[in-house]
């Protein structure tokens, strides 16, 4: 308690009397520790927001949905009591308004509705041990000024969405910590281990997949979201312990699809925090560091849906423990978090409470635009219906995901459109089966923002990845035309008719490689023990062409397998595969079933390294891989006690993003398991330690300039100008279209092109002695921003490299396949290197 200060006790004191004088406790009241004082397990968060709405007339709440590990993620909904009554119906009049439902509002009365989030984080446990003072000052009956709030205000409240990582964090340091809090910070209890709290169980920042819905928790939350589309949406963070706080208005970049509006009154509401601020003598920075650019933040995502969507961040972070010295000499506590938290959530409600009617117009405005005269560049996004149908089901679950509309064109349509495989605009031929996502409709400003080949960046200082397009991801043909095209009838996927295999066994099934699809059905196949071949050429049998990496199951493969056909039939309908039954092995063209170019794959056994050195997000995005997208079984075996000689029961091993610093008898005895048949599959950091290993034949390209300046940097920098000098050399993310050696086998599949989404200045300069099956030229077209002297340095460079070593091989991916689990085309890529990358 020596840590407090005395504007804080003083509010612990107004929240504990208020509790005394209704009968809803505080937390304080509740908990079994003493409240801002130790971390509340997330199991007794719940329990106290499942009492609060039990005894408060102010607050409903529902369940909806669970995490990877069973933790329940709960909304309360908190208003008056006659609000909570007619919730639904301000609900739909609310969406009808926005036009996402038919008819006319019922009620002219506008309800501000506010979503609070806290948690994304787990290791920003700050946030959500706030949450409990935000609900009990919201729910509790003789708070009179909340009450006011209410009236004319909804408030969505979310106590954790990262319940397994706000688990892992406070379990972790009750455990270690001692009982009085030590605010050094070399202790133990400020020494969070790998991989933190921060991330779910699949170690996946939530906080960066609003817009992919890769994790179960997101998609979950998307549906209520969508259900409800706040006007506000704050998103309760915490960064390192001397930034003090930061709150709206967010610094540039802001994406050139957020409104005027948007950007002031994201100042009103600062304008009032600061108010509060001010009041008790409490540091804090506005339009620095969080800036609205990336669509798939906690922040960014509500505003492309027309909310004014906002992150607060306060001192703190897993570093903090319950009490941390900083470096002006202060001491930092768990009550001071939950203290400043509480007072801007408050605020916020505050300024929503007064500015409802505002709110809910320009709101409303926002979606007329959408619907009638929407900003964007391109207005009509055209998808062949001549790509891959598995792609398209995939895209179209995407944009069902978002409630983003599209059709059939319906008609035959000739238009100007941007090329988004060349980069060019020409003209473009629409056809009658197409997909169409028009921009004139509710969702169209979340659409552009999503579907747009890049967007205009007036800041390169920015916080993440500045290219996304998902037709990009999923490496389509596509257009975007600046002419309005209307859907003429509705998107209908051709239904999966179930074949009609042959009475008597054929000579083989053959299904052609296209997409991830196929690689989940070969793994299926493998983990059967079924034998399978894949075609190195192409060819032509009974009338049709047939493409390198076309599977094939033979009869004679199969012999020691009485009814494997059975099998194989079952999986393919269950898998929904179009396999196509041959009766023969003799081509017509190519060669024979029997060649040596129909190679014969086995199934990999598959190590994958965790722990420190790893990434935690590389690690995870490929445990995600595994499980949730390809469905194929992995071991996981912790790097510190990772040896080489474990490897004996495994054909692959995989390195991902990581430091690895290993000494060179372990990298001279992977080199011999490489050399008697292994494979190693490298990612991002880890082809630096891989580099002068026996066998390892990678070099790094330095700076393009050598040891020469370059023309223009004799003057001296400016101190002020070090960022943007740094800049320069910098991708914090974008698109680079690489070529691809498509005939070999990692290649199968993809045309010549592939982007790939760069996120380091890492380089290596082309294989001498291996195959360069992906790779960039020079002056490679680019989307989001690249640094000029980082342009220069990834010309002429390896994306995708693999080399021979002895009688296995090694596969270096210079960029991540697998980055956040949203890069489709990537996974196809990673996959092609599992199975085929020892042929």
């Amino acid at each position: 308690m020596r840590y407090f200060s005395l504007a804080l006790l003083g509010l612990l004191l107004t929240i504990s009397t208020l509790g005394a004088q209704g009968s809803l406790l505080s937390p304080g009241e509740f908990l079994p520790h003493p409240y801002a004082q130790q971390f509340t397990p997330h199991h007794v968060l719940v329990d106290y927001v499942e009492y609060v709405a039990r005894e408060s007339a102010r607050v409903k709440l529902i369940t909806y949905g669970y995490t990877n590990e069973d933790r329940p993620l709960v909304l309360a909904f908190i208003s008056t009591p006659a609000n909570l009554a007619r919730m639904e119906t301000i609900r739909q009049d609310h969406l009808k308004a926005a036009g996402f439902q038919q008819g006319e509002p019922t009620s002219d009365e506008p309800v501000a509705i506010v979503w609070l989030s806290f948690g994304v984080h787990g290791n920003e446990a700050g946030a959500s041990e706030s949450s409990m003072s935000v609900l009990h000052a919201l729910a509790d009956p003789s708070n009179t000024q909340t009450g006011q709030y209410l009236e004319n205000t909804l408030v969505i409240f979310d106590p954790c969405i990262n319940p397994d990582g706000y688990n892992r964090y406070t379990n972790w340091y009750r455990q270690v910590a001692p009982l009085e809090a030590d605010p050094l910070s070399f202790t133990r209890e400020h020494q969070e281990p790998w991989p933190g709290g921060r991330v779910n169980h699949y170690m996946f920042d939530l906080n960066r997949d609003w817009a992919w819905g890769t994790q179960v928790e997101t998609r979950q939350r998307l549906i209520q979201y969508q259900r409800w589309l706040p006007h506000i949406h704050v998103d309760f963070h915490e960064q390192f312990p001397d930034n003090p706080y930061y709150f709206a208005p967010a610094a540039e970049p802001f994406h050139p699809a957020i409104t005027q509006w948007q950007r002031d009154f994201q100042a009103e509401v600062g304008k009032n925090n600061a108010r509060y601020f001010d009041r008790e003598g409490w540091l804090y920075f506005t339009r620095e560091q969080f800036d609205l650019f990336y669509p798939s933040y906690g922040d960014t995502y509500p505003t492309f849906t027309g909310a004014i969507g906002m992150t607060y961040e306060q001192a703190g972070h897993g570093i903090s423990g319950r009490a941390i010295e900083m470096e002006n000499g202060d001491t930092l506590t768990l009550a001071d978090r939950v203290t400043h938290h509480t007072t801007t959530a408050l605020a916020t409600i505050e300024t929503a409470s007064k500015n409802a009617s505002a709110l809910n117009r320009q709101f409303n405005a926002f979606y007329d635009r959408a619907r009638n005269q929407p900003a964007g560049t391109y207005k009509t996004f055209v998808i062949p219906h001549t790509n891959h149908p598995d792609q398209l089901a995939a895209f179209t679950r995407f944009l069902d995901m978002h409630q983003i509309r599209y059709g059939k064109a319906g008609k035959k349509h000739t238009s100007e459109g941007y090329d988004y495989q060349t980069g060019t605009t020409h003209p473009v031929t629409v056809a009658p089966e197409d997909l169409l996502v028009s921009a004139y409709q509710p969702a169209g400003t979340l659409a552009q923002v999503l579907l747009e080949p890049s967007a205009a960046i007036s800041d390169s200082l920015t916080y993440d990845i500045t290219a996304w397009s998902i037709i990009h991801s999923f490496g389509f043909e596509a257009y975007g035309l600046t002419a309005r095209l209307d859907p003429a009838a509705p998107w209908q996927a051709a239904p999966y008719v179930e074949p009609e295999w042959p009475k008597a066994a054929p000579y083989a099934f053959l299904l052609p490689w296209t997409s991830l699809e196929d690689a989940r059905f070969l793994g299926a196949l493998l983990r059967e023990n079924i034998q399978v071949r894949v075609a190195t050429k192409p060819f032509r049998i009974e009338g049709r062409n047939f493409e390198r990496g076309t599977l094939m199951i033979t009869r004679a493969d199969n012999r020691k397998w009485p009814g494997y056909e059975a099998r194989v039939e079952s999986l393919a309908i269950e898998l929904q595969r179009d396999l196509v039954p041959v009766s023969s092995g003799l081509v017509e063209l190519g060669f024979d079933f029997g060649s040596e170019a129909m190679q014969l794959l086995r199934a990999p056994r598959i190590a994958l390294l965790s722990g420190e050195p790893v990434e935690p997000g590389s690690f995870g995005a490929t445990w995600y891989f595994f499980e949730q997208v390809l469905h194929y079984p992995v071991s996981i075996i912790d790097a510190a006690s990772f040896r080489p000689s474990r490897l004996e029961n495994f054909d692959v091993l995989l390195l991902p993003n990581g430091n690895y610093s290993w000494d060179d008898s372990v990298k001279s005895k992977l080199a011999e398991w490489i050399r008697s048949g292994g494979q190693v599959i490298a990612t991002g950091n880890a082809l630096r330690w891989l580099q002068g290993m026996d066998g390892v034949n990678l070099v790094a390209k330095e700076s393009p300039y050598g040891d020469e300046i370059p023309e223009g940097d004799q003057v001296p920098l400016r101190y002020e100008d070090r960022g943007r000098n740094w800049a320069s050399s910098s991708i914090p993310g974008a698109l680079v279209q690489a070529v691809i050696d498509n005939s070999h086998p990692i290649g199968f599949g993809f045309s010549d092109r592939y982007f790939s989404l760069k996120t380091t200045t890492q380089a290596y300069a082309y294989l001498d002695k291996g195959w360069n099956v992906a790779y960039l030229k020079e002056d490679p077209l680019t989307l989001g921003f690249v640094g000029s002297e980082a342009k220069k340095k990834i010309e002429n460079t390896l994306v995708l490299g693999t080399e021979r070593v002895g009688r296995g091989a090694v596969v270096y991916l210079v960029d991540d396949p697998l980055f956040r689990a949203f890069w489709k085309d990537g996974q196809l890529l990673f996959a092609n290197a599992l199975f085929f990358g020892r042929l």
